[in-house]
């Protein structure tokens, strides 16, 4: 016992030897930050700075993508994800432009014409005329199948392209929706650990009670590595 306590009597020294230098050094306002050999390193603690791992602020994330789409995913380094945010964006807004001209285009031709209609007034040759601009290539109204049938086939147009349109935006709305959730979601998996190590294992095991005095069971146990 006497052995013991007399191996251990300079640990207990050299530490606090150790933590005094050290209560020195901060007394005196000088902090450790390097050591080469037996040449120790000092410099000013407020001078001292340090720099942790940048990561970004999921609700920064948020604001940033939703005052400008793929803004988001500029702040968070996933510079990959730009091409398919405005690709997506830009694909949608441009057929709701498309299919919006097109509903103006038809829905102006079928009022036109059956406003003309109902007055007895329409002109199939004048080529300033709505319903005659709205026609296909190489069409008349006469191969359209005459007034009433072309009346009718310009109301199916305008609902089809009305339809279209409202798809049109809901897609760009969704789209815009989908940038937000991603920025926030990349934001706070940002540090997350996919590494090889990170795996799942399942093996069966034996257990047995000594307090309860049960017999064997056999067991599933699952490690997390």
């Amino acid at each position: 016992m006497w052995l013991c306590a007399q191996s251990e009597a300079p640990l207990v020294t050299d530490t606090a030897a150790s933590a005094t230098d050290t209560v020195a050094r901060a007394d005196s306002g000088m902090i450790e930050v390097a050591k080469v050999g037996s040449v120790v390193i000092e410099a000013p603690i407020d001078t001292v700075q340090v720099r942790l791992p940048w990561k970004p602020i999921p609700q920064r994330a948020v604001w940033m993508a939703t005052l400008c789409p793929g803004l988001g995913q500029i702040y968070n380094r996933s510079y990959w994800k730009l091409p398919i945010v405005f690709g997506g964006l830009m694909g949608c807004v441009y057929a709701w432009i498309w299919n919006q001209g097109k509903y103006s285009k038809y829905r102006q031709a079928y009022k036109d014409l059956y406003y003309d209609n109902q007055n007895g007034c329409v002109d199939t040759e004048d080529p300033n005329k709505s319903y005659n601009k709205a026609l296909p290539d190489g069409y008349t109204i006469e191969r359209m199948g005459g007034v009433s049938r072309c009346i009718t086939t310009y109301n199916n147009w305008q609902s089809t392209y009305h339809r279209y349109r409202d798809i049109s935006i809901v897609c760009t709305i969704v789209v815009y929706g989908l940038s937000i959730i991603d920025a926030y979601v990349d934001a706070q998996l940002f540090d997350f650990d996919v590494s090889p190590d990170l795996s799942l294992h399942a093996q069966p095991g034996l257990y047995v009670d000594p307090y309860n005095h049960k017999s064997a069971e056999l067991q599933v146990a699952l490690t997390l590595k």
